[in-house]
């Protein structure tokens, strides 16, 4: 059976002070594929999620996503087409209730913005659902700053899910948490992504998450691919052990 191709970049080119942060990358992600990319620090991993949400347009080639070119769309656009990203840092309105940053996400993707009518009963009952699927029923009614920080994570990934994505792009969802909880963060998403069918790709530093959760990884070096496939295979080869892993 053939694989269903979600996302598409062309010959992308982007480079920052003479560094090439996108070298000619071509790339396909397929449907319902969990995908990391991984490599050493200013490899261009990040940039190519800008890339790929128009935070970031190449001075060359193309990205593709449900049949449009997505190099020359705003952030906002491409998210209303099902393609989500989540920062290192979670974006979330501090000061808010956990029940109200889903809120505004739901009125993000509806286009719904009278802010008295946020709390409708229906709108309320949705954001519920996508917090009990976390296990954040408890914290609905905290404000995000009373949180420990591997709880925000959890509720950046659920204002995420509001937003109804096909296609979610993640910047290191683990970084600056503990080690117990990053295998609980990840020990909740990836049943999540896999039920719901999501396809993801996740910049990730973590080589032991990599190995446990994904189906492929994605070796970035100066601006271009240097490997590719699964775990096992890619995290095995010399190339990748001396260059991002740092064991030989």
């Amino acid at each position: 059976m053939s694989r269903v191709t979600v996302l598409q970049s062309k010959g992308l080119h982007v480079e920052f002070g003479g560094v090439k942060a996108a070298n000619g990358v071509d790339l396909d992600l397929y449907e319902g594929e969990l995908a990391s990319i991984i490599g050493p620090n200013g490899s261009g991993k990040t940039t190519f999620l800008n890339l790929c949400t128009g935070y970031v347009r190449p001075s060359k080639g193309e990205v593709i996503f449900a049949g449009k070119d997505l190099t020359r769309m705003p952030p906002r656009d491409i998210t209303r087409l099902g393609a989500v990203r989540t920062f290192q840092l979670p974006q979330l309105f501090t000061e808010d209730t956990v029940i109200q940053n889903v809120l505004i996400a739901l009125a993000a993707r509806t286009g719904f913005w009278n802010l008295r009518a946020l709390d409708r009963p229906a709108l309320r009952s949705e954001a519920m659902d996508i917090l009990a699927i976390f296990g954040l029923t408890p914290q609905a009614e905290r404000h995000i700053h009373s949180l420990p920080e591997g709880v925000r994570k959890l509720v950046d990934i659920a204002v995420s899910m509001a937003l109804s994505p096909t296609l979610l792009l993640m910047d290191e969802p683990t970084s600056g948490v503990s080690s117990s909880e990053k295998f609980e963060i990840m020990d909740i998403l990836i049943p999540i992504l896999r039920e719901r069918k999501i396809t993801a790709l996740l910049v990730e530093h973590d080589m032991e998450l990599v190995a446990r959760y994904m189906d492929r990884v994605i070796v970035w070096n100066a601006g271009q691919v240097m490997a590719d496939g699964a775990p096992d295979a890619v995290l095995r080869d010399e190339r990748v052990l001396r260059s991002v892993v740092g064991a030989i």
